[in-house]
């Protein structure tokens, strides 16, 4: 392929890259964060669009780039994800005083990798991509600067990413050294008849080192103490994009380069699933602080993918493409009202603050307890949906014991959300709430639509795109 038709095949990337240069120079000049805002989020949903109009096409720049359908499925949803969390950010940030113009450029930066993730060929790529991601994320968690826990919180994102890289590249190594190229497609062929010794002692180390992106127990001591850190909209972008990039590349990585060594790796996917849906339901049962508490709750969310993932074929990558989209829209939407409710100027974080909501603010209410009850499961909610197509890939697949530990890992995390449902529901207010910012408000009741009343349509919508996403993905 002509360079100018992989060129034209990474568009989408083109096209935030060359906004987020363009808006970084407007930034630093005209110091109006306004303008910048506004063009990363048109940035997000004009590389989105490009996206569904380009389609999966084929390998650009000599197979590093690889546009198909799963690309395109993911893209689609990162980039969307993106522009809800850029002004979700912007009156967040305003309204205490620090808003500042480099926040969408590292958004949009973020998204970039994202996309370049997803789309990855060879170890090169993935990792490049990936460290594009995480260094926009590393900064966005230490946004608030003069904020002792938001510096914490990216110091320790920083160190344990780091740490993370450094096992994801001694892994990509091994199987360079011993599969002999870099290329998933020449990797699937060394370990077409399973993987030899140095592959798969490699392929551990590669697998450990994306568990950290997704926060996979017992790879996620960092998670707990970064959601709590980090600006509440920061979190509520990087607790769902990033992860479902991470999870599609993991897939991407094992279907198209160990798809003949599948009864090797998916021992040790079953195990990070298991001791993620337990450490999730446990020990978010300790919690008090609501996005620590959610911290928990994406651990045992990605435990649920990961069994999917472990499922194989195309019933289980589709059921692991279908619960992260899910995951990702009601993520997005619990941070969004988290990040729109504060009293007297601080925010309302913990399950006292909470007390009493239904009485003041309903319509958020009503909202937030649609998301408690779609990450309990609860039909016919959004996660209901998820864990169901989870649970028969598993079943299908002869994992029925692993289906059964992660569903008593989900009645286990249901008394926490119950518990935050009675305290919003019943308990008295401990004094008046602001009045919520117009952006947080709308990406909540239009997270909360999809999570209850709109889930079938969409779940029509997306489950033939997801099967031709994940077909493109296994290996044939």
């Amino acid at each position: 392929m002509t360079f100018s038709a992989s060129f034209l095949l990474a568009g989408p990337e083109v096209i935030l890259a060359v906004s987020a240069l363009a808006l970084l120079v407007w930034g630093a000049f005209a110091r109006t964060a306004g303008v910048v805002f506004i063009g990363a989020s048109v940035a997000a949903l004009v590389a989105a669009a490009a996206v569904a109009v380009l389609g999966p096409h084929g390998r650009a720049f000599d197979g590093g780039l690889i546009a198909d359908q799963a690309a395109t499925f993911a893209k689609v949803a990162i980039y969307l994800a993106s522009a809800a969390a850029i002004p979700l950010g912007q009156r967040w940030f305003a309204r205490r005083g620090i808003e500042r113009f480099e926040y969408p450029i590292l958004v949009v930066l973020a998204a970039l990798g994202m996309g370049m993730m997803v789309a990855a060929g060879d170890l090169i790529s993935l990792y490049v991509s990936l460290e594009l991601q995480s260094l926009a994320l590393y900064v966005l968690a230490a946004f608030r600067r003069d904020d002792e826990k938001s510096s914490e919180a990216g110091l320790k994102y920083f160190v344990l990413g780091a740490l993370s890289s450094g096992l994801l590249l001694y892994g990509s190594s091994l199987i360079y050294g011993f599969a002999g190229s870099t290329h998933f497609d020449v990797i699937a062929r060394a370990a077409a008849s399973g993987a030899g010794p140095g592959v798969l002692f490699g392929l551990v180390f590669l697998i450990c080192g994306l568990a950290f992106k997704v926060s996979a127990a017992p790879f996620h001591m960092w998670t707990p103490d970064v959601y709590e850190g980090a600006p509440t909209p920061v979190v509520g972008f990087f607790a769902g994009a990033p992860k479902l990039a991470a999870m599609v590349l993991l897939a991407r990585v094992l279907m198209e380069g160990f798809g003949g060594a599948v009864d090797q790796w998916r021992q040790v996917l079953i195990a990070l699933a298991l001791i993620s849906v337990a450490v999730g339901a446990f020990a978010g049962l300790a919690q008090r602080n609501l996005k620590r508490l959610w911290a928990y709750s994406s651990i045992a969310n990605i435990g649920y993918a990961l069994v999917g993932l472990a499922a194989g074929g195309t019933a289980g990558v589709q059921s692991m493409l279908l619960f992260m989209i899910l995951y990702v829209i009601d993520v997005t939407g619990f941070f969004a009202c988290l990040a729109a409710l504060s009293r007297d100027g601080r925010p309302m974080e913990t399950f006292d603050d909470f007390a009493g909501l239904m009485r003041e603010r309903p319509r958020l209410c009503l909202a937030m307890t649609a998301f408690c009850l779609s990450a309990i499961g609860l039909p016919p909610f959004s996660g209901f949906w998820g864990k169901v197509f989870v649970f028969k890939a598993a079943i299908a697949a002869g994992f029925a014991p692993a289906a059964v530990v992660a569903l008593v890992g989900s009645v286990v995390a249901a008394f926490y959300y119950l518990r935050l449902i009675k305290i919003m529901w019943f308990d008295p207010p401990p004094g008046q709430t602001d009045t919520p910012p117009r952006e947080a408000v709308a990406v909540t009741y239009a997270s909360a639509l999809f999570a209850f009343p709109a889930v079938m349509i969409a779940l029509i919508a997306l489950y033939p795109w997801a099967r031709d996403a994940a077909a493109a993905l296994v290996l044939r």
